[in-house]
């Protein structure tokens, strides 16, 4: 919808990361830096750390827009918590590698094989690994051992490993970990982006849509916008879509800090509706656990001894069965609440900016 009202040709702020939208911040300027030397050097682990929505995948989907794709196979993972075998089966899974009926010793066996003939056609193979800050040491490791396939001295992969701060400790201080950080040739740590560069953030994106300048951003609409988002690629895309949608909504043509702090207001309240409805979910499932665990004991009683339910263990189940029927309740308007949220979302965007 805002799309359509300001003559942009696309959304600037979508959340998915989308390497077009590459904004060079001197953060990421510096990682950029770190990364074209990494990938020079042909080997080894290169690391980038930084918060959740900080634009490490942004970061790379550009340095890898900016290869050859004659010389470059690559594979991205995104990882859970993996236990080493099933990392293995993924990476396996992200060159086009079948893993079907595969142990862990064939799985090496077809990867070692499939980069050995990437090398012997002149491309080199890159992995990028995203949400690293999942995978358990046995995983990382498992890893390490890939980074040791070589055919005559020229290692055959490559690896990125992405992840949020908690990583960034990992794999400088776990002591099981130490034949990996010798592997490590390049890392950085992304930054949140200053006033300025939020500022110019905003100003890059719109304009990769012709913005013209509808709608005009007043110097106060900026610093609000910075406070609230604290320089986070990702808060600011949020922000921002909400923004533009408002300001298409009441057909505004320049956007005060007075909007955008109308939008945060907003934001905040969605933020406690769903905060509430996750603990009301908590607290359901706490009740849960507590009913199951009181019927246990008098069905391991009564299979025991033949003991039936006293008054008083009857009466806790169903004091907690009817605490149990609230909470379902709460819970219940709190996601028509949303379902209605949705609704109303949809029929304002209609899709008009897809």
């Amino acid at each position: 919808m805002y799309a359509e009202f300001y003559k942009l040709s696309g959304r600037p702020f979508q959340l998915t990361p989308d390497p077009r939208f590459y904004f060079d911040s001197a953060t990421h300027k510096k990682a950029m830096a770190y990364l074209t030397y990494g990938l020079a050097q042909g080997e080894g682990f290169i690391i980038i750390t930084g918060d959740i929505g900080a634009g490490k995948t942004t970061l790379v989907g550009h340095l890898f827009d900016e290869l050859d794709r004659e010389q470059y196979v690559a594979a991205k993972v995104v990882t859970t918590q993996l236990g080493a075998d099933d990392l293995l089966r993924l990476v396996a899974s992200g060159f086009g590698i079948s893993t079907e009926g595969a142990d862990k010793a064939l799985l090496l066996q077809r990867i070692h094989r499939f980069l050995v003939n990437r090398y012997h056609e002149g491309k080199r193979a890159l992995l990028i690994v995203d949400e690293a800050q999942n995978l358990p040491t046995a995983a990382l490791e498992e890893l390490r051992m890939l980074s040791n396939f070589q055919e005559g001295d020229h290692a055959l992969l490559q690896s990125f490993l992405l992840g949020q701060p908690e990583f960034r400790e990992k794999w400088a201080h776990d002591p099981d970990l130490e034949q990996l950080r010798q592997r490590v040739i390049a890392t950085h740590h992304l930054e949140p982006m200053n006033r300025e560069e939020t500022e110019g953030y905003i100003k890059h994106r719109l304009e990769l849509v012709g913005w013209k300048g509808d709608p005009e951003f007043t110097k106060d609409a900026f610093d609000r916008i910075h406070d609230y988002a604290d320089g986070v690629p990702r808060r600011l895309n949020t922000l921002m879509s909400r923004v533009l949608l408002l300001g298409a909504i009441e057909e505004l043509h320049k956007i005060t800090g007075e909007t955008v702090e109308e939008v945060i207001d907003d934001l905040e309240r969605d933020n406690r509706a769903t905060a509430k409805s996750r603990a009301d979910a908590a607290r359901t499932g706490a009740e849960l656990q507590a009913i199951k665990g009181a019927m246990e004991e008098a069905q391991a009683g009564y299979k025991a001894n033949g003991t039936r339910l006293d008054d008083t263990t009857l009466s806790e189940i169903l004091r907690r069965l009817d605490v149990l029927e609230e909470y379902v309740r709460m819970h219940d308007e709190t996601i028509k609440q949303a379902l209605d949220l949705a609704s109303r979302w949809f029929e304002e965007c209609g899709g008009a900016d897809e």
